[in-house]
Formats: C-alpha cells, sequence, structure tokens
C-alpha cells in the first residue's frame, strides 16, 4: 500500500514565510561571523566555471550567436529609399563624429 506524503517543514510553508526565515539565518550568521563571503578570486572562478559549462553545448552558442548576429546586422542598417542602397548607420555615425571633431580644431586654431 503507498501513500502519498505531504510536504512538511520548511516545504509546507508558503514562499514568504521561507524567505522570512532564510533571511534571519543569513543575518544571524552574518552577526555571528560564520556567513561565508566571496573573495574575487573565489567569484571569479564561479564564474569561469558556469561560463565552461554554458560554452560546452554547442548548439544553444550556436543559437545565441545567430540571434546576436541577426540584432547586431538590424540595428546597423537603415532602409533606404526606392533606388537607393542601405547605408551603415555605423559608417554615418563615424563620419558626423569626424566632423565634429574637425570642426572643433579648426575653431581651437582659429581663436
Amino acid at each position: 500500500m503507498e501513500t502519498q506524503s505531504k510536504p512538511r517543514g520548511f516545504a509546507a510553508m508558503d514562499a514568504s514565510k521561507q524567505k522570512e526565515i532564510a533571511r534571519k539565518g543569513g543575518q544571524a550568521a552574518h552577526a555571528k561571523g560564520t556567513a561565508h563571503e566571496f573573495s574575487a578570486e573565489e567569484a571569479r572562478a564561479a564564474g569561469r566555471k558556469g561560463g565552461e559549462r554554458v560554452s560546452a553545448n554547442r548548439s544553444h552558442m550556436a543559437e545565441i550567436g545567430r540571434l546576436g548576429g541577426k540584432s547586431s546586422a538590424g540595428r546597423r542598417r537603415t532602409v533606404a529609399p526606392e533606388g537607393e542602397a542601405a547605408v551603415a548607420t555605423s559608417r554615418v555615425k563615424a563620419d558626423s563624429s569626424a566632423d565634429a571633431r574637425d570642426s572643433e580644431d579648426e575653431t581651437k586654431t582659429n581663436a
């Protein structure tokens, strides 16, 4: 005869009650001085480990690369009027900022 068990203890509590108890436990550990705090080196190692796990999934990496490329390409292109070629906006921005620098230089030399 199989009986289904009901959640007990922490699992039986609602989420807000669990959160409150966990918060108090964290505060107590910090006050006592036994709470673990990551050093910069530990955090770096943890991030590296997570990155290795994610990047091991080649299909996932291919998918996010494909999506990033589509997004990036969409930002670089502008809609051209009929009969004209589309212009890369990054080039237009670079030209306009170069023009602004040139005019600033001329102002300084003329002053």
